[in-house]
């Protein structure tokens, strides 16, 4: 059987991911220190455990709904009434999701015909242009700059907008800079969307971790509830990576078309971890607070480790990434990892997977104990000055 002519060739195109490449060479190795993937160094919390433990006891194995367990969805509309003043419908405006990944996919597959284009930041989370790839459709990167810290700004994306683009794809805070985007700022975003007719999708994943002034959530902005699909989740907040649960909170017209793809691809997502993410949202405020101050701690610890061998690179202020310029070593950031990895056992990624303007850019993952950071750290500063140009 010869398969090479029986693929989608918008799938055959699409790349098999960066992050992984060089995760798995870490994991080949020995001693490897690795700031490389973007999962919390920390368990669930115990008292999600315990909920999980406990559906399991009482033989909860079934079905739920293909909408999520409605107990679910109504502590989510309880935090986005509390938290952004938002009304959704935990009955049809909410959908349960196995992680943010499915609900990127899904809302992919449900909006785009082939050669409809979506805008995404460049640099962006990898999978988001392959997700619009492989849904048949043009994922289109608006480059932001390092001079700008990486916000995304109208004036770039009126440089890419055409009568084909259907929607702006965006996540903020970003992985992988760590950027985030002030309300003034998602405010001219709305503005451009509106103007063009546009979809918003916001990915707001990472919005516990917002270290310098609060997150703002997209739908919130004036008149923009109506046009926008917020995909979130527990895997970052809640340390909850392994139980593969999120959930899309859209306009009733919208959700309803994409719980469909949902019903027919996925059925539920997982009935165990419902009700863990149940008692996330009802009693683990601690648990968050408690992980979101030791990134903090360890924000402030790597950036200063890395502005001291001589980098630059600017603070980030959400996520729990750091995105520094590498090029004073004379390498480009392929064999800049690459021999970090070889001669210092140090997991990082170069920044060109998450788009072209990750040139001369690594991502750095400070999920990571501190001991492990500063060891780390240790080990860069000795690689960057025996390499870094006078």
């Amino acid at each position: 059987m010869n398969w090479d002519n029986k693929f989608a060739s918008d799938v055959k195109a699409v790349p098999f991911s960066g992050i992984r490449k060089f995760f798995d060479l870490a994991s080949s190795m020995k001693d490897v220190l690795s700031l490389g993937v973007g999962e919390p160094d920390y368990a669930a919390p115990d008292k999600v455990i315990h909920a999980c433990i406990e559906s399991l006891k009482r033989k909860e194995t079934s079905y739920t709904s293909n909408w999520g367990l409605l107990e679910l969805r109504e502590e989510i509309a309880k935090l986005f009434a509390k938290r952004y003043g938002l009304t959704y419908d935990p009955k049809d405006e909410i959908m349960v999701t196995v992680g943010v990944s499915e609900a990127i996919g899904l809302v992919m597959t449900t909006f785009l015909n082939p050669g409809d284009e979506v805008l995404i930041p460049d640099p962006a989370y990898l999978a988001y242009p392959a997700c619009v790839s492989i849904a048949h459709g043009v994922p289109v990167l608006v480059p932001t700059y390092a001079k700008d810290e990486f916000r995304l700004t109208v004036e770039e994306l009126e440089k890419k907008v055409t009568p084909k683009t259907k929607a702006i794809l965006i996540g903020y805070p970003n992985n992988p800079t760590g950027t985030i985007m002030d309300r003034a700022s998602l405010e001219k975003v709305a503005a451009f969307a509106k103007a063009h007719d546009l979809i918003v999708i916001a990915d707001e994943i990472y919005c516990d971790l917002t270290y310098e002034g609060q997150h703002t959530c997209f739908a919130s902005l004036p008149d923009m509830q109506e046009r926008t699909i917020v995909l979130n989740g527990f895997s970052k907040s809640y340390a909850m990576t392994g139980l593969r649960i999120g959930y899309v909170c859209a306009p009733r017209e919208a959700l309803e078309e994409i719980y469909k793809v949902h019903q027919y691809e996925i059925l539920c997502a997982s009935t165990t971890s419902q009700y863990g993410a149940i008692e996330a949202l009802r009693n683990c405020d601690d648990d968050v607070k408690a992980m979101y101050e030791e990134y903090a701690a360890r924000r402030e610890m790597i950036y200063q480790g890395l502005v001291d061998m001589g980098l630059t690179v600017f603070k980030p202020k959400g996520a729990f990434y750091i995105f520094p310029d590498i090029s004073c070593t004379g390498m480009d950031e392929e064999e800049f990892c690459d021999r970090l990895l070889t001669e210092e056992k140090v997991g990082v990624v170069p920044g060109t997977c998450f788009g072209p303007q990750g040139k001369n850019h690594i991502r750095i993952s400070y999920a990571a104990s501190r001991e492990n950071i500063a060891e780390a750290l240790k080990r860069m500063a000795r690689f960057v000055k025996k390499y870094k140009k006078a």
